[in-house]
Protein backbone atom coordinates (compact mmCIF):
# COMPACT_ATOMS: atom_id res chain seq x y z
CA UNK A 1 0.00 0.00 0.00
CA UNK A 2 2.59 2.22 0.86
CA UNK A 3 4.97 1.34 -2.14
CA UNK A 4 3.49 3.95 -4.14
CA UNK A 5 3.92 6.41 -1.70
CA UNK A 6 6.13 9.29 -2.94
CA UNK A 7 7.11 12.76 -0.86
CA UNK A 8 7.26 15.80 -3.66
CA UNK A 9 9.84 18.20 -2.79
CA UNK A 10 9.65 22.11 -3.86
CA UNK A 11 12.58 21.98 -6.16
CA UNK A 12 11.09 18.89 -7.85
CA UNK A 13 8.17 20.55 -8.28
CA UNK A 14 9.58 23.82 -9.68
CA UNK A 15 11.21 21.85 -12.45
CA UNK A 16 8.79 20.50 -13.29
CA UNK A 17 6.21 23.80 -13.89
CA UNK A 18 9.69 25.92 -15.00
CA UNK A 19 10.60 25.27 -18.38
CA UNK A 20 13.78 27.71 -17.70
CA UNK A 21 14.88 24.91 -15.24
CA UNK A 22 17.81 22.97 -16.39
CA UNK A 23 16.17 19.93 -15.29
CA UNK A 24 12.45 20.99 -16.55
CA UNK A 25 12.67 17.85 -19.40
CA UNK A 26 14.14 14.63 -17.30
CA UNK A 27 11.46 16.20 -14.16
CA UNK A 28 8.64 15.98 -16.56
CA UNK A 29 9.89 12.53 -17.35
CA UNK A 30 10.05 11.38 -13.82
CA UNK A 31 6.85 13.03 -13.23
CA UNK A 32 4.84 10.68 -16.49
CA UNK A 33 6.94 7.80 -14.71
CA UNK A 34 5.28 7.98 -11.49
CA UNK A 35 1.71 8.31 -12.90
CA UNK A 36 2.31 5.63 -14.79
CA UNK A 37 2.82 4.07 -11.53
CA UNK A 38 0.28 5.01 -10.03
CA UNK A 39 1.94 6.90 -7.06
CA UNK A 40 0.22 8.62 -4.37
CA UNK A 41 1.80 12.31 -3.80
CA UNK A 42 2.53 13.20 -0.40
CA UNK A 43 3.77 16.76 0.83
CA UNK A 44 3.40 19.49 3.50
CA UNK A 45 1.98 22.75 3.62
CA UNK A 46 5.88 24.07 3.97
CA UNK A 47 6.83 22.93 0.77
CA UNK A 48 3.60 24.15 -1.02
CA UNK A 49 4.63 27.41 0.89
CA UNK A 50 8.24 27.05 -0.95
CA UNK A 51 6.54 26.24 -4.20
CA UNK A 52 3.99 28.92 -4.44
CA UNK A 53 6.26 31.78 -3.30
CA UNK A 54 8.35 30.90 -6.13
CA UNK A 55 5.55 30.99 -8.57
CA UNK A 56 3.97 34.31 -6.82
CA UNK A 57 4.82 36.47 -9.58
CA UNK A 58 3.92 35.12 -12.25
CA UNK A 59 -0.42 34.75 -12.27
CA UNK A 60 -0.43 31.63 -14.69
CA UNK A 61 1.97 29.99 -13.15
CA UNK A 62 0.59 30.40 -9.52
CA UNK A 63 -2.50 29.00 -10.56
CA UNK A 64 -1.39 26.09 -11.91
CA UNK A 65 0.61 25.29 -8.99
CA UNK A 66 -2.36 25.47 -7.34
CA UNK A 67 -4.78 23.64 -8.96
CA UNK A 68 -1.62 20.60 -9.36
CA UNK A 69 -2.10 20.44 -4.86
CA UNK A 70 -4.94 21.34 -4.29
CA UNK A 71 -7.20 19.80 -6.73
CA UNK A 72 -5.14 16.93 -7.37
CA UNK A 73 -6.90 14.07 -5.32
CA UNK A 74 -3.48 11.96 -5.96
CA UNK A 75 -2.14 14.64 -3.81
CA UNK A 76 -2.22 14.28 0.08
CA UNK A 77 -1.22 16.77 2.50
CA UNK A 78 0.42 15.91 5.70
CA UNK A 79 -0.61 17.92 8.82
CA UNK A 80 2.63 19.02 10.23
CA UNK A 81 2.15 18.62 14.27
CA UNK A 82 4.05 20.49 16.71
CA UNK A 83 6.20 17.59 17.84
CA UNK A 84 7.06 17.62 13.85
CA UNK A 85 8.36 20.82 14.49
CA UNK A 86 10.27 20.03 17.40
CA UNK A 87 12.09 17.10 15.94
CA UNK A 88 13.10 19.59 13.28
CA UNK A 89 14.59 22.05 15.19
CA UNK A 90 16.78 18.95 17.05
CA UNK A 91 17.91 17.53 13.90
CA UNK A 92 18.68 21.28 12.90
CA UNK A 93 20.93 21.50 15.96
CA UNK A 94 22.32 18.34 15.95
CA UNK A 95 23.07 18.27 12.38
CA UNK A 96 24.77 21.51 12.30
CA UNK A 97 27.14 20.62 9.33
CA UNK A 98 24.06 20.34 7.26
CA UNK A 99 22.64 23.23 5.23
CA UNK A 100 19.50 22.02 4.50
CA UNK A 101 16.60 24.51 5.52
CA UNK A 102 14.02 24.11 8.39
CA UNK A 103 11.38 23.20 5.46
CA UNK A 104 13.85 19.88 4.85
CA UNK A 105 14.26 19.18 8.41
CA UNK A 106 10.07 18.83 8.56
CA UNK A 107 10.11 16.87 5.59
CA UNK A 108 12.79 14.57 6.68
CA UNK A 109 10.78 13.87 9.95
CA UNK A 110 7.50 13.07 8.09
CA UNK A 111 9.43 11.03 6.24
CA UNK A 112 10.72 8.77 8.90
CA UNK A 113 7.10 8.95 10.57
CA UNK A 114 5.27 7.86 7.79
CA UNK A 115 8.24 5.20 6.87
CA UNK A 116 8.30 6.73 3.14
CA UNK A 117 11.45 6.13 1.57
CA UNK A 118 10.77 7.55 -1.97
CA UNK A 119 11.04 11.19 -2.38
CA UNK A 120 11.17 13.61 -5.60
CA UNK A 121 13.52 15.76 -5.43
CA UNK A 122 16.34 17.81 -7.22
CA UNK A 123 17.87 18.73 -3.66
CA UNK A 124 20.71 16.81 -2.58
CA UNK A 125 20.23 17.09 1.09
CA UNK A 126 17.64 13.52 0.49
CA UNK A 127 20.50 11.86 -1.35
CA UNK A 128 23.05 12.68 1.21
CA UNK A 129 21.24 11.23 3.82
CA UNK A 130 21.45 7.68 2.20
CA UNK A 131 18.35 6.07 3.56
CA UNK A 132 15.57 7.89 0.73
CA UNK A 133 15.26 6.52 -2.97
CA UNK A 134 15.44 9.85 -4.78
CA UNK A 135 13.33 10.15 -7.84
CA UNK A 136 13.62 13.16 -10.93
CA UNK A 137 17.60 12.77 -10.97
CA UNK A 138 20.23 15.50 -9.54
CA UNK A 139 20.35 19.13 -9.61
CA UNK A 140 22.66 21.23 -11.47
CA UNK A 141 26.35 21.01 -10.15
CA UNK A 142 26.53 23.06 -6.85
CA UNK A 143 22.87 23.25 -6.97
CA UNK A 144 21.80 23.43 -3.08
CA UNK A 145 17.72 24.51 -3.48
CA UNK A 146 15.60 24.76 -0.75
Amino acid sequence: MHAHRVFLDASFWIAVRDEREACHTGARQALLELFRNRSQFLTTTLVFAEIHAYFSRSLPKREQVLTDFWENPLVHFEPVGYADQQAAVTLLRRQRDKSYSFCDAVSLVILRRLEVRRVASLDDHFRQLGEFEVLGGAGPPGDERE
